[in-house]
C-alpha cells in the first residue's frame, strides 16, 4: 500500500445503527452476482481496478422485481393537467422488452450507442431499461442544448439511434445532417418529422417477453456528457451498474426502505437524478414522475403520493420554500423521510429554510460528481453542528487532499485537491482518456479538482475550485465553451467568463468583454450574440467591459484573480 493510501481518509462510515439482514442485500445478492474477475480486488489492503468493468447482473434485475412485485407500481406520471400514466412493475417489464425488440430490430447492436431525449417520461425510464437489457449504452442528452450544441454530443456519442420526445422532433430534425452515422430517429409521445419513425406505432406490436441474450460483462453501462474545460463536453463513461456491497451499505446508510416512494426532482439527464432514482427502482419502490418542476405541483405530488425520498439542487428547494406561507401551509409533506441535498452546495440559510417545512431527520447532504459518484455524506444530526460541510467520507470510498506538490496533506484545516477511490467511480471519457489520465493520481485516486479540507473529526468543506468551473443552480457549466462561442463575435478581441455570487442560483455566469477598437457592441448584444450559440443557461447574466483581460507570462488568464472581488465576504469561494 502506498504512503498516500496509508495517511488518507479510509473510513467506512457504518450505518447510524447495526444493519440487519432486512430486504436490502438480499434482494442485491439475487439481482447482482460478483464474476471470478472482479472489477476490484483487494491487494494488500488497498483497492485497486482490475478490468474495470465493475460487476454485472446475473440476470435483468426489472425482470426479476416484475416477477417478485407485479401489480405494484413501478412509476406514475401525474401532469398537472389532470393527465396520468402509470405502470405496474409487471408493465414496466413489458414496456422496456417490447422497446429493446424494437431497438434490436433497428440495428442495435452490444456496445452500441442510443441517445435518448425528453422530459422526464416513463419512456425516458423504460429506455434507461431497454438499453441495458441489450447490453447498448444509453446516452442522455440535454434538450436545453442548442442544435450547434445537440449535434456535437450526437456526432461526438457515436449513437447509431436516437429516442426521442415528439417535443424534440424539430432539434432532430436541424442536426440530422451533421450526424450521418445516427441511423434511425425514433419519436414517442406524439408525431415525428419528416425522415423520423413513430414509436408510438411500432413499439405495440413487438415481443414483450424477456429477450434471450447473453450480455458480456462490461458491456451495458451509460454515459452522460459534462462540459468540457476545453470548451467541448466529454461523455463519462460508466460500464456496468456498481459495486452491489457498496451501494448496500450506501442504501443501509441513508436508511431506505424497499416502500419507499421516490419523487425526481430535476430531468433525469442529470446523473443526480437519475441515479438516485436508479437506487429506488433497485428496492422496488414506486417512483413518481414530475415532468417538468414546478414547485407547488410537486408539493402536490408530495402530499398525493406520500412521498418519502427525493434528490435536489438548491434552486428548486428555494423555490419550493419561498411559496406564499399560504400554498405552503395547503400540502402535507410529513411523509418526507430522506432528501438527498446535492448538484451544488445547499447554503446553511437554505438548509434551515427546508427544515421550517419538512422533517428534521430528513436532511441529507451529498458532494459528488458525475465522474466521482458520491464521496461524503452530512447526515441529518450533523446539519446544524457543521455548517459549511459537506460530510464525512461516505461507504466505501477513500478520501486523500493533495498539495500542489503531489503530497498528502495531513494538517486538519490545511487546503488540498481533493481525490477519492472507490468502486463508484467512472470508467473513462469517451473519446478522451487522455483527459481521464489528467485527474487521476497513481494508486487510482480520482479527482474533478475541488479543493478541500477536512477538520478533527473527519468532516469536509469544499473551499474552492482547481478547475475552472461554474455550477449555477445546479448545473455545471465550463467557462472555456463560452469564451469560445464569445471569441468568434468579430468586435470582441478578448474575454474571461467565470462565476460570481447569485443568491437564488448560487453562482451566475458573468462575462469581462475586451472589444476592439471603434466598436459600439452593448452587454445585450453579447448576450444576444452568445444565445444564438448555447444554451440559455450558459449565456452571461451580467457583462463587463474592461480594456484588459489579466493574463499570466503563458498567457492564462487568472481566474482567481477576477473572481476574488466578487467573493469577499463569502466564507466559501464555491457557494
Amino acid at each position: 500500500m502506498s504512503a498516500a493510501g496509508r495517511r488518507c481518509d479510509r473510513r467506512l462510515i457504518q450505518p447510524p445503527s447495526a444493519a440487519s439482514e432486512n430486504s436490502v442485500r438480499p434482494r442485491l445478492r439475487a439481482a447482482w452476482t460478483l464474476p471470478q474477475e472482479a472489477a476490484l480486488r483487494h491487494n494488500g489492503g488497498s483497492t485497486e481496478r482490475g478490468e474495470r468493468s465493475m460487476t454485472e447482473q446475473q440476470r435483468d434485475l426489472l425482470s426479476q422485481l416484475a416477477e417478485v412485485l407485479g401489480d405494484k407500481t413501478a412509476v406514475i406520471e401525474d401532469l398537472p393537467d389532470g393527465r396520468k400514466r402509470m405502470w405496474s412493475f409487471a408493465e414496466f417489464e413489458a414496456q422496456a422488452n417490447r422497446l429493446a425488440s424494437l431497438l434490436v430490430e433497428h440495428g442495435a447492436q452490444p456496445r452500441d450507442k442510443v441517445i435518448w431525449c425528453g422530459q422526464n417520461s416513463p419512456w425516458v425510464v423504460a429506455i434507461i431499461h431497454a438499453a441495458r437489457k441489450i447490453g447498448v449504452v444509453a446516452v442522455p442528452l440535454n434538450y436545453r442544448l442548442t442544435e450547434e450544441e445537440a449535434a456535437y454530443v450526437v456526432d461526438n456519442s457515436d449513437a447509431v439511434l436516437a429516442f426521442v420526445d415528439a417535443e424534440f422532433a424539430g432539434l432532430f430534425q436541424g442536426i440530422r445532417p451533421h450526424t450521418p452515422q445516427l441511423r434511425e430517429v425514433l419519436i414517442y409521445d406524439g408525431t415525428p418529422a419528416e425522415g423520423q419513425l413513430a414509436a408510438d406505432e411500432l413499439i405495440p406490436s413487438m415481443d414483450a417477453s424477456e429477450l434471450a441474450l447473453r450480455i458480456e460483462p462490461g458491456t451495458a453501462g451509460t454515459m452522460i456528457y459534462t462540459s468540457g474545460t476545453t470548451g467541448k463536453p466529454k461523455g463519462a463513461v460508466r460500464t456496468g451498474i456498481g459495486d452491489p456491497e457498496q451501494i448496500a451499505r450506501m442504501i443501509e446508510f441513508y436508511g431506505y426502505r424497499p416502500d419507499d416512494v421516490y419523487l425526481t426532482t430535476g430531468p433525469l439527464y442529470h446523473s443526480g437524478p437519475s441515479g438516485f432514482m436508479a437506487i429506488a427502482q433497485m428496492l422496488g419502490n414506486t417512483v413518481v414522475l414530475q415532468k417538468k418542476f414546478d414547485a407547488e405541483d410537486w408539493l402536490r405530488l408530495v402530499d398525493t403520493y406520500k412521498v418519502t425520498s427525493s434528490f435536489a439542487a438548491p434552486a428548486p428547494v428555494r423555490m419550493i420554500c419561498n411559496l406564499p406561507a399560504d400554498v405552503l401551509a395547503k400540502y402535507d409533506t410529513s411523509s418526507m423521510r430522506v432528501m438527498i441535498a446535492n448538484a451544488a452546495p445547499w447554503s446553511y440559510a437554505l438548509k434551515l429554510m427546508y427544515l421550517e417545512h419538512f422533517p428534521e431527520d430528513s436532511l441529507f447532504e451529498v458532494y459528488g460528481s458525475t465522474e466521482l459518484g458520491v464521496n461524503t455524506i452530512l447526515r441529518p444530526e450533523h446539519q446544524r453542528a457543521k455548517p459549511g460541510s459537506c460530510g464525512q467520507a461516505a461507504p466505501g470510498v477513500e478520501i486523500c487532499l493533495f498539495d500542489d506538490d503531489g503530497k498528502p496533506v495531513t494538517d486538519v484545516g490545511k487546503e488540498g485537491e481533493l481525490y477519492v477511490r472507490s468502486a463508484s467511480v467512472f470508467t473513462t471519457y469517451h473519446k478522451a482518456q487522455d483527459k481521464y489520465e489528467a485527474d487521476r493520481r497513481e494508486g487510482g485516486w480520482q479527482t474533478v479538482g475541488d479543493i478541500a479540507y477536512v477538520d478533527a473529526e473527519g468532516f469536509y468543506y469544499i473551499c474552492d475550485r482547481k478547475k475552472d468551473m461554474i455550477i449555477s443552480g445546479g448545473v455545471n457549466i465550463y467557462p472555456a465553451e463560452i469564451e469560445s462561442a464569445l471569441e468568434t463575435h468579430p468586435d470582441i478581441v478578448d474575454v474571461a467568463v467565470f462565476g460570481i455570487p447569485n443568491e437564488e442560483w448560487g453562482e451566475q455566469v458573468h462575462a469581462h468583454v475586451v472589444t476592439r477598437s471603434g466598436a459600439t457592441l452593448d452587454a445585450e448584444a453579447v448576450r444576444h450574440f452568445a444565445r444564438e450559440h448555447l444554451a440559455g443557461y450558459k449565456v452571461p447574466r451580467s457583462v463587463e467591459f474592461v480594456t484588459e483581460i489579466p493574463r499570466t507570462g503563458t498567457g492564462k488568464i487568472l481566474k482567481r484573480d477576477l473572481r476574488k472581488p466578487y467573493w469577499e465576504g463569502h466564507t466559501s469561494r464555491v457557494v
